[in-house]
């Protein structure tokens, strides 16, 4: 019974592999081509699904990338200059792993230096509240001393009841 249960797992998983194959009247009939837009489709980004490569996507805009990729390959562009036209095309952001460049670095680094901007700005704003708290007027500091006095029972204009659990 387990083997049958097996069994059946693989042929179901046989028949999934091929209906997620590709239609072969897509593919390139030199397999040297074929093999070089394939790791090219693992490149590029599906601009619909945007964390899949065209290679695992079936939306209509990866099956039209995947064909236009094949278009220049077999039109005899190298790599460079199909990753190249899809940039232009599409913008750095279809490619799953952007090259490094000034652009790029400004994204990459923008959040940090506002979090660091930020954390500074937090730290000014405290260290300035400190100072605040800590020096006060003669006349804030005779007032104070009046306030923590007239708590204590020597200020005569306050007065308290027995029930007044402050006096």
């Amino acid at each position: 019974m387990r083997r049958a249960g097996l069994a059946l797992l693989a042929a179901l998983a046989s028949a999934l592999c091929l209906a997620a194959a590709a239609d072969p009247a897509e593919r390139l009939p030199d397999p040297a081509q074929e093999a070089r837009a394939r790791i090219l489709f693992k490149e590029v980004r599906c601009m619909v699904c945007q964390n899949e490569s065209i290679e695992d996507s079936e939306a209509e805009l990866a099956v039209d990338l995947r064909r236009m990729v094949r278009e220049r390959v077999a039109a005899g562009d190298d790599d460079a200059a199909v990753r190249r036209w899809l940039v232009e095309r599409y913008g750095e952001f279809v490619m799953l792993r952007p090259s490094l460049s000034a652009a790029n670095l400004v994204l990459w680094l923008a959040p940090l230096a506002a979090v660091l901007a930020g954390g500074l700005a937090l730290a000014e704003r405290l260290r300035q509240g400190r100072e605040a708290a800590a020096t006060l007027t003669p006349e804030e500091a005779e007032r104070l001393a009046s306030l923590v006095g007239g708590r204590n029972g020597h200020d005569p204009a306050l007065k308290s009841s027995p029930d007044d659990p402050i006096a």
